[in-house]
C-alpha cells in the first residue's frame, strides 16, 4: 500500500467507465501505485459484465458472478475512489466532468472507457431492448423471461447479423427452447459477412437446426404494435425485439469539444491519447483509433488495457508514451450449443468441442484476474502505531463503526456531572440536549466520524443526515448547522476539491431539510472526517428515552447491517451492489419517519447508530425502567449483511457492542441475525414506541413514504427482564 504520508497526492487521474481496458488499469495501479497520483473511478453500474461470456450466461452455463467484475472490490484493491454515478457532460478546457445531481469533478488526466449507447437504426417502443450496454440489458432480459406465462411460445426477433446476434439466438434456443419462437433479421446480404465462408456455412446450419428463421436485406425502420417494419415496408411479427445492431457515441461525448469522428467517437492516436486534448485518453468502443480503425469489439479493449495503463502512468509523469498496435484481424471464438465453438481468424477456420473448452478457459482466466486479486503488503500500520504495544492491528472501521465502545463512554459519563443546570431537560446520554430558556426550547447535538466510503460527496450527505437524526429523534426541527471538517494532507488544490465535494454533499441535504449551514472549521489531518453541531427548535414536549410504556409496539424504520457491510467492503469481501444499497439507505432522511411516529402518538424515539440496535434498545429500557421483547426474525436487515456476519466478518465495534446482550435473556444459540442486533449503524433508522393498536397503520404509512423495510420488531412488556427471541 502506498504511504500517503511520504507521497501526498498531487495529481488526480479520473477514470470514466469500468470497461475491459479500464479494469486492467485499476489492476496494474493496484499492483504498483504511482507516487503522488490519486485515481478516481466513475461508473454507472458497480458490476461490469464481460461481453465474451454473455451468450454462455444466457444459455445457463455461467451464473451472475461468473460474468461480472466487481468494480468496488477492484477499486479498493487499487486504492481508488469509487463513485457510482453517470457522467452527463465534459468540459475539457476546465478539466471537469459533470453529473445530473452532484457537483463537477476535476481531473488532471482523464481516461474514458464507457462503450457506446444503443444504436438508433430504427425507432421502437418499450419492447425493443438493446443488448448494449449489457448492464442494462440483463435486467430487461430477465423481465422478458419472467413475463412469459402463456403456454404458447412468445415471438422474439433479434436485429443484427453479426456474431453477437448469432450467439444470442443460439443461446436462447438452447435454454428456452419451448418459450420463444426466434427470428433473426439483418440489413446485410448474409449473416457474419465479415467472417470466413465456412463460419457462415456452419452458423447457418446451426441456426436452421435451432429453428431460427433468418431474413436478410431487412433494414429495420420502426417497431410498433407487434410489427417490425423494414424500409421497403416488409414486416415481421414479434412480441419482443432485441437490438444487436451496434452502438453509437453517447451525446455528451459528441458534444464535449473533443475531436470526434463522424459518429461521435473520440479520435485517438496510436497511444490512445485524444488527438485534440493531450490529457484525455480513450479506449474500447468509445474510441476511434485514427490510422488503425477497428470494429467495435471487446477483444480490442482487452488487448489495449495494459498499454493504456502504461501510458496513463507515463503521461502523468511526462514520460514517453508507448504505441498500441491493434491487431488487424482478431480471433473470433463463437459459442455453439452443446459446449462447442467456432474459431475464426482471417483465412483460418475450425470448429468443435475442444474450441469451447479453449474459449471457456480464456474467458474464465480473464475474469479471474480481477476477482482473485493478490494481497498487497501494508506499509502503513492501520492501527496508528498501536501494534507496537500489542493492541489491535486490524483495519479500523469508519462511520459509526469508529466510535468509542458503549462501555467506555458509559464509564466516562458517570465521572461527569455536566447536566447540573436545571434548564437542561435532556442532555448527556440522550440523542440531543433540550435546553429550556423559558420563552423557547432549543434542541442541540453534535456528531462526527471519519469517512466510511471513498465518494466524498456521498460521504458529506451521509454525515449531514446522521447529524440531523439526533434532533429528529427528540421531536425537534433542525434549523442551523456548524461544520467541522478534516481533510487529508495533499496538494492544496486537491484539498480544496475534497473539502468542496464533501461540503457540497452535506449542503445538498441541509437545503432539502431547510437547515442553514452558518459556518464551521476545517483542519488538516491524516484522513477525511466530517461532523456537525446542529441546533433546532422543539415546539411540543420532547420525546425522551424514558417514554416507553407497557403494551406498546416497537417499530424500526430502516434495516440494519451497515457496520458489517462497510467492514467487509474494506476487505474486498462483499458485493458492490450490497454496499451501494447500504449507502442508499444511509443517504435517506429520517425527517418524514419522525413525523409519522409523532402523528401516531409515539412516546419514545431514538435513532440507531454506533451502539447497534440492541444497545439503543437497552438505553430506552434503562431510562424507562421497562422491559422489552425483541423478535430477531422480524428485524429488517440489509442484503448481504447476515451472510457476512455468518462468515465471521464484523465491524471493529461489534465485540464491544455485544456486551449489551448481557442485559437481555438471549437464545442459547446466538445466530448471525441475532449478532446483527449489535452491529454498529451509520445513519440508521428510527426506533419508536407506539400503542399496539396503531402499530400496523404506522408501519404501513412508513412503508408508503420511503421506508419500505419498516417493521414492528417487538413490544414493551411487563416481564422481569428484557428478551431477545429468535
Amino acid at each position: 500500500m502506498l504511504d500517503v504520508a511520504d507521497d501526498p497526492y498531487s495529481r488526480d487521474v479520473l477514470l470514466i467507465g469500468g470497461g475491459h481496458a479500464q479494469v486492467a488499469v485499476l489492476r496494474r495501479f493496484g499492483m504498483q501505485p504511482e507516487p503522488g497520483v490519486r485515481l478516481t473511478l466513475v461508473a454507472r453500474e458497480p458490476h461490469t459484465p464481460y461481453s465474451g461470456m454473455l451468450p454462455g450466461y444466457i444459455a445457463g452455463k455461467y451464473n451472475w458472478d461468473d460474468l461480472h467484475i466487481d468494480l468496488l472490490k477492484l477499486s479498493t484493491f487499487a486504492q481508488t475512489r469509487f463513485i457510482a454515478d453517470e457522467v452527463t457532460g465534459l468540459d475539457p478546457e476546465a478539466q471537469t466532468v459533470t453529473f445530473q445531481n452532484r457537483p463537477p469533478l476535476y481531473y488532471d488526466l482523464l481516461s474514458i472507457n464507457i462503450g457506446g449507447q444503443p444504436g438508433v437504426a430504427f425507432e421502437g417502443d418499450q419492447k425493443v431492448v438493446p443488448v448494449k450496454p449489457i448492464g442494462r440489458f440483463l435486467p430487461a432480459w430477465e423481465a422478458i423471461v419472467a413475463s412469459h406465462t402463456e403456454p404458447e411460445p412468445t415471438s422474439l426477433c433479434l436485429v443484427g447479423g453479426g456474431v453477437g446476434s448469432v450467439e444470442l439466438a443460439l443461446a436462447i434456443r438452447e435454454r428456452y427452447s419451448e418459450m420463444f419462437e426466434l427470428q433473426l433479421v439483418t440489413a446485410d446480404a448474409e449473416i457474419l459477412q465479415a467472417h470466413h465462408r465456412l463460419t457462415r456455412k456452419k452458423a447457418l446450419k446451426e441456426l436452421a437446426a435451432a429453428g431460427v428463421e433468418i431474413t436478410t436485406d431487412f433494414q429495420a425502420r420502426d417497431y410498433s404494435n407487434g410489427l417490425l417494419t423494414a424500409e421497403d415496408d416488409r414486416t415481421v411479427e414479434a412480441d419482443h425485439v432485441l437490438s444487436v445492431a451496434g452502438v453509437e457515441a453517447q451525446t455528451w461525448i459528441r458534444d464535449s469539444g473533443l475531436d470526434v469522428d463522424d459518429q461521435g467517437f473520440v479520435n485517438v492516436d496510436r497511444t490512445m491519447r485524444s488527438t485534440s486534448h493531450p490529457n484525455v485518453f480513450a479506449a474500447g468502443d468509445v474510441a476511434n483509433m485514427v490510422a488503425q480503425t477497428r470494429p467495435k469489439s471487446g477483444v480490442f479493449a482487452v488487448r489495449s488495457g495494459p498499454v493504456l495503463a502504461r501510458n496513463l502512468r507515463a503521461a502523468i509523469s511526462n514520460r514517453r508514451l508507448k504505441t498500441y498496435r491493434a491487431q488487424k484481424t482478431a480471433l473470433a471464438l463463437i459459442r455453439l450449443p452443446g459446449d462447442r465453438a467456432i474459431a475464426d481468424k482471417g483465412r483460418w477456420y475450425q470448429s468443435g468441442s475442444l474450441l469451447w473448452l479453449w474459449k471457456d478457459w480464456i474467458d474464465r482466466r480473464f475474469i479471474a484476474k480481477f476477482v482473485d486479486l493478490p494481497s498487497m503488503e501494508l506499509t502503513v500500520d492501520p492501527s496508528g502505531g498501536l501494534s507496537a504495544h500489542g493492541l489491535d492491528t486490524g483495519m479500523r472501521c469508519g462511520g459509526c463503526g469508529a466510535k468509542l465502545g458503549a462501555d467506555l463512554l458509559t464509564r466516562v459519563l458517570k465521572r461527569l456531572d455536566a447536566s447540573r443546570d436545571g434548564s437542561i431537560q435532556q442532555g448527556i446520554g440522550d440523542d440531543a440536549a433540550i435546553v429550556d430558556f423559558g420563552s423557547s426550547r432549543i434542541a442541540t447535538s453534535c456528531d462526527s466520524f471519519r469517512a466510511m466510503i471513498t465518494d466524498p460527496w456521498s460521504f458529506g450527505r451521509i454525515a449531514a443526515h446522521h447529524a440531523l437524526n439526533d434532533l429528529y429523534a427528540v421531536g425537534g426541527t433542525p434549523r442551523i448547522a456548524l461544520a467541522i471538517a478534516t481533510i487529508p494532507f495533499m496538494a492544496e488544490r486537491l484539498m480544496e476539491e475534497d473539502l468542496y465535494q464533501t461540503m457540497a454533499g452535506a449542503l445538498s441535504v441541509f437545503d432539502e431539510c431547510d437547515v442553514r449551514l452558518v459556518g464551521g472549521h476545517s483542519a488538516e489531518g491524516l484522513e477525511l472526517s466530517l461532523g456537525f453541531a446542529v441546533s433546532g427548535t422543539v415546539s411540543d414536549e420532547p420525546l425522551l428515552k424514558s417514554g416507553l410504556k407497557k403494551g406498546q409496539a416497537l417499530i424500526l424504520s430502516k434495516p440494519i447491517g451497515t457496520g458489517v457491510l462497510l467492514a467487509a467492503a474494506m476487505q474486498q469481501k462483499v458485493r458492490a451492489s450490497d454496499v451501494l444499497n447500504a449507502v442508499a439507505t444511509m443517504d435517506s432522511s429520517n425527517a418524514v419517519a419522525a413525523q409519522i411516529f409523532i402523528d401516531h402518538g409515539c412516546s419514545a424515539l431514538t435513532d440507531i447508530t454506533g451502539f447497534g440496535l440492541a444497545g439503543h434498545v437497552a438505553e430506552l429500557v434503562s431510562a424507562s425502567q421497562c422491559n422489552v421483547k425483541l423478535n430477531v426474525r422480524d428485524v429488517p436487515v440489509l442484503s448481504g449483511s447476515e451472510q457476512l456476519m455468518q462468515s465471521g466478518l464484523q465491524s471493529t465495534l461489534q465485540e464491544s457492542n455485544e456486551g449489551t446482550f448481557a442485559l437481555f435473556t438471549i437464545p442459547s444459540e446466538i445466530t448471525a441475525r441475532c449478532r446483527l442486533l449489535a452491529d454498529p449503524q451509520t445513519c440508521g433508522g428510527l426506533l419508536g414506541a407506539v400503542d399496539s393498536q396503531v402499530a400496523e397503520d404506522c408501519v404501513q404509512e412508513l412503508c408508503a413514504n420511503g421506508y419500505p423495510s419498516a417493521a414492528c420488531i417487538g413490544s414493551v412488556t411487563g416481564a422481569d427482564s428484557s428478551e431477545i427471541a429468535s
